[in-house]
C-alpha cells in the first residue's frame, strides 16, 4: 500500500472508531434521563405550589378557633417563605420535608378543637390539603424513580466519562422523607 492510501486508511479507522465509541457514549440517553428529572421535579413543585397556596386559606379558618397557639403559626409561615425562596433542588426538598413537619403538628393540634373539625370549610379545605399530600406523595414517588435511573445509568462506564466530559452533574438528589417522619408531633397545649 502506497503512504496515501495507508493515510487515508488510518482515518477512515479512526473516524469508524470515533463514530462507534461516540455511538456507545451514552451522551442522547444521559440528556434524556436529564430532561425526564427535570419535568419530575416540576411536577414535584406543581404540587408543592398548590399546597402552598392553600396555606394561608387554612391558617386563616384555624386562626379564627385556636386563639393561644400563635407559635405554630409563626413556624408555618416561617417554613413556607423558606420554601418560596429555596432556589435548588437540594434547598427545596430541605424546606418542603420542614412545611411537611410544621403542617403535621398543625394537623396535631387541630385534633383538639371539635369545632373546629366541624367547620364546614374548614374540612372542605383539610379535604383539599389531604388531596395535595397524596399528590405530592405520588410525584416525589415518580421523580424518586427517575433519579434513580439516571443516577444508576451515569454511574455506568463509559457513561460516567460522558457525564463528566459534558459538564453534568453528579448523582441528582432524593426527595427523602424527613428524620422525624415517623415520630408523633409533641404539642404543649397548657401555654
Amino acid at each position: 500500500m502506497h503512504r496515501p492510501q495507508r493515510v487515508r486508511c488510518a482515518r477512515l479507522c479512526l473516524v469508524f472508531i470515533l463514530s462507534v465509541g461516540l455511538a456507545g457514549c451514552g451522551y442522547n440517553t444521559i440528556v434524556e434521563l436529564d430532561q425526564q428529572t427535570n419535568a419530575a421535579w416540576a411536577q414535584v413543585e406543581n404540587q408543592l405550589q398548590r399546597r402552598m397556596d392553600l396555606l394561608p386559606n387554612l391558617v386563616r379558618i384555624v386562626q379564627g378557633y385556636i386563639t393561644h397557639e400563635r407559635e405554630i403559626f409563626q413556624h408555618l409561615a416561617d417554613a413556607r417563605t423558606a420554601l418560596m425562596q429555596a432556589r435548588s433542588v437540594p434547598e427545596k426538598i430541605e424546606a418542603s420535608n420542614r412545611l411537611e413537619t410544621e403542617l403535621r403538628q398543625l394537623f396535631v393540634i387541630v385534633e383538639n378543637y371539635p369545632q373546629l373539625k366541624a367547620d364546614a370549610t374548614f374540612t372542605r379545605l383539610m379535604d383539599e390539603v389531604a388531596g395535595t399530600e397524596n399528590r405530592i406523595a405520588v410525584e416525589r414517588m415518580r421523580y424518586n424513580r427517575v433519579v434513580a435511573e439516571y443516577n444508576a445509568y451515569v454511574q455506568r462506564i463509559p457513561t460516567t466519562y460522558t457525564a463528566k466530559i459534558f459538564g453534568f452533574a453528579g448523582e441528582k438528589p432524593y426527595f427523602k422523607a424527613v428524620e422525624d417522619a415517623y415520630k408523633t408531633p409533641h404539642i404543649e397545649l397548657s401555654k
